[in-house]
């Protein structure tokens, strides 16, 4: 693969784009969303005593949501676009390979959604200042952000390549970024509530009908004070064991759904910040949160006798769920790379010259 090449290439596309006044239309609008947003984080977040990373995350996620909205406009009709208006077939006769004109196009397609997350740093800077967390979040968040950015444009340039009709294509891309958006969640909800399990509960209560002074007993362990008054003499009648099922879904058979999700890989991937409490200051904690306590499987056997309580039970902090959980943000990272390599090999196949086969109706030059 020739650099050179590819340069003039990837020039030649950005040339293209930046032409045009609906581009920097876009630019002005993704901005003005931007200002909007991070005025409301800081009305929303300015109570609480670090508001920084609530700000900080917010506005990270709201880049995302943004790039992935516009990212399959601007890369789905790269191939089949030029196709349509008769410039691809000079660039094919050139010395440029069929990978380079795929690179080169899917790398100007990366660049052009980078513009929108460098419409977005003086936003992220005014949130850093006001406390937005330590270095490691803000360096590992944005070459997250990066990295998704490049998945998306890769995928829409393949797919521009593999489908003969840009609107088919663009609305594909589309497609596709919502299943790792939105499918990701619907499937993990629908497959974790089809796969449940039977839960026993087995309780005793004490028989309060069945005492008629002003005073009830003490429980086992407890004695009488102003506070809490009971009568120490007095029987502590119980009632019979109940035992009950029911069932409950299995959400840590199906965590593993949620990898590939841009927005759960952004969250897992970034290193938490903790209050004092151990709970997570910043949407990119309570979303890991989230995503880390669904791998917990749930307890089948459920026991509690009112008559004689057991020891009090510590329930672990978010900080300790997290910590004693699985990350899977190396897998959905991982996915994605592989789901975009193949469709760019695909595009490959269908793009390339001499060819043996295209669909009818198909412009050649």
């Amino acid at each position: 693969m020739n650099g050179q090449r590819l340069g003039t290439i990837i020039g030649l596309e950005l040339t293209q784009r930046t032409r045009s006044v609906a581009w920097y239309v876009l630019l002005g609008v993704f901005a003005v969303l931007l200002v909007i947003v991070t005025a409301l984080s800081f009305l929303a977040w300015g109570g609480s005593p670090e508001p920084g990373g609530a700000i900080y995350s917010t506005i990270v996620y709201i880049t995302l949501l943004l790039v992935v909205l516009v990212s399959p406009t601007l890369s789905g009709n790269a191939i089949n676009g030029d196709r349509d208006a008769a410039t691809l077939a000079p660039v094919q006769v050139t010395l440029a390979t069929t990978a380079e004109i795929l690179f080169g196009k899917a790398l100007a397609a990366w660049v052009t959604g980078l513009a929108f997350v460098a419409v977005s740093v003086p936003f992220l800077v005014l949130a850093t200042l006001a406390g937005g967390g330590a270095p490691a979040t803000i360096a590992v968040s944005l070459v997250v952000l990066v990295f998704e950015v490049g998945v998306i444009s890769a995928i829409g340039v393949a797919l521009s390549g593999i489908l003969s009709r840009p609107l088919f294509s663009v609305a594909t891309t589309y497609l596709v970024v919502a299943a790792l958006v939105i499918g990701t969640l619907i499937a993990f909800a629908l497959v974790g509530f089809t796969l449940r399990s039977e839960v026993t509960s087995t309780t005793r209560s004490f028989e309060y009908d069945a005492y008629t002074g002003d005073t009830f007993p003490c429980f086992p362990g407890e004695e009488s004070s102003e506070e809490y008054p009971c009568d120490e003499d007095a029987e502590l009648r119980c009632g019979q064991w109940q035992t009950s099922t029911y069932d409950v879904p299995r959400f840590d058979h199906v965590w593993w759904l949620l990898a590939a999700n841009p927005f759960v890989i952004l969250a897992d991937a970034t290193p938490t910040q903790f209050d004092p409490g151990g709970y997570p200051r910043d949407l990119f904690g309570q979303i890991k949160l989230g995503v880390r306590s669904a791998q917990e499987p749930p307890e089948l056997e459920y026991r509690w006798d009112e008559c004689a309580p057991g020891p009090a039970v510590d329930q672990p902090t978010a900080r300790e769920r997290i910590d004693q959980s699985m990350p899977s943000w190396f897998i959905g990272m991982a996915l994605q790379a592989l789901l975009a390599a193949g469709l760019l090999w695909w595009a490959w196949a269908r793009t390339r010259t001499p060819a043996g086969r295209l669909p009818s109706g198909t412009r050649i030059a």
